[in-house]
């Protein structure tokens, strides 16, 4: 990172570079920032720019394809089965919250704490809070860009097709990348690298932690979590029948037998080595329903809106603690 100052003169006025109009989008301390992290902001965005164009050549492609089959009319087949384009861009979609809680919140403030440049901004003309309100302004807009750009182009693509599609729509390929959940999760992790940073204060170490913390959190608690946000309900139908067809977008929490009167019993109660010793098992406890518990996809939209405000909560929790922590500690 670059230790540039804020009072660099132009040649002529000897004015600082921030009062001179007409140069620059950006001046004083923002720009400052926007230089200072200028190759990660390329990084970043261009990664966000190439998925998504990739996104839209593979929807224009899978939308080619449907047409030409008379979906949906007629049966397809299975378009999204062994789908390289589909695998690469969600593996690229399920790494941005790595990418930019390691790259982007990790080194932030710890790599300006480990290298100085911390100390020598704040004897300008800025103020310690200016600082990190310029520096958290940069991770968070490019967070929340990043995720709108691609969550708003994932939806448009899989939104009418998701019937193609192989994950359900509670799995966190699905629900993670589209809708809000995206954005506040890239802002989430993003203030959670920030803080690891923050607390301690060395760059490799911040972003070791960041990685443990991001792994941990999206492969085991949020997954824990997605499927908690629903409002489980219970649909009771006889047994050896079909299960409606309306339930084919439910996600199935859990499955049981049940008796005329209403009795649950566990899905396996019955299964026994014979089907006379079944049919017995059957008769003497009068199991005569299938019970299905289950969260249904009209759902989906309150879920992830929640989920979201989740996110966003600790986002804000997160930043207010930084910004406590950082302005009361020696730089």
């Amino acid at each position: 990172m670059s230790t540039t100052t804020l009072t660099e003169k132009s040649g002529r006025s000897g004015k600082p570079s921030e009062l001179i109009p007409g140069r620059r989008l950006l001046r004083g301390l923002p720009w400052l920032v926007v230089r200072q992290h200028r190759i990660a902001l390329a990084c970043v965005l261009g990664l966000t720019a190439f998925t998504a164009l990739w996104i839209l050549y593979e929807r224009h492609e899978l939308v080619q394809l449907l047409d030409a089959k008379g979906w949906p009319e007629k049966d397809p087949g299975r378009p999204m089965d062994n789908n390289r384009g589909y695998e690469y861009i969600t593996s690229i979609i399920n790494g941005l919250p790595l990418i930019l809680a390691v790259f982007i919140g990790a080194p932030l403030i710890a790599g300006d704490q480990e290298n100085g440049t911390a100390q020598l901004v704040t004897t300008q003309s800025v103020t310690r809070r200016q600082w990190l309100i310029a520096k958290l302004g940069l991770a968070y807009t490019l967070a929340l860009v990043s995720g709108l750009v691609v969550s708003a182009l994932f939806t448009w693509w899989w939104k009418p097709h998701r019937s193609l599609f192989l994950s359900e729509w509670i799995d966190g390929v699905i629900f993670d990348n589209t809708g809000p959940v995206l954005p506040a999760f890239l802002l989430f992790l993003t203030a959670a690298g920030v803080t690891i940073g923050a607390l301690v204060r060395r760059v490799l170490p911040a972003m070791v932690g960041a990685f443990l913390f991001t792994a941990v959190t999206t492969l085991f608690v949020w997954d824990e979590v997605r499927v908690r946000l629903g409002s489980p309900k219970m649909f009771t139908y006889p047994m050896d029948t079909e299960l409606p067809a309306r339930f084919d977008d439910a996600y199935e929490v859990d499955r049981w037998v049940g008796s005329a009167d209403g009795t649950l019993y566990n899905w396996g109660r019955c299964a026994e080595a014979t089907e006379k010793a079944q049919n017995a098992c059957i008769k003497e406890h009068g199991i005569v329903n299938d019970v299905i518990e289950y969260i249904g996809y009209n759902q989906m939209a309150g879920m992830q809106w929640l989920a979201a405000g989740i996110l966003l909560a600790g986002t804000v929790l997160l930043t207010a603690f930084t910004l406590w922590w950082t302005s009361r500690r020696p730089l």
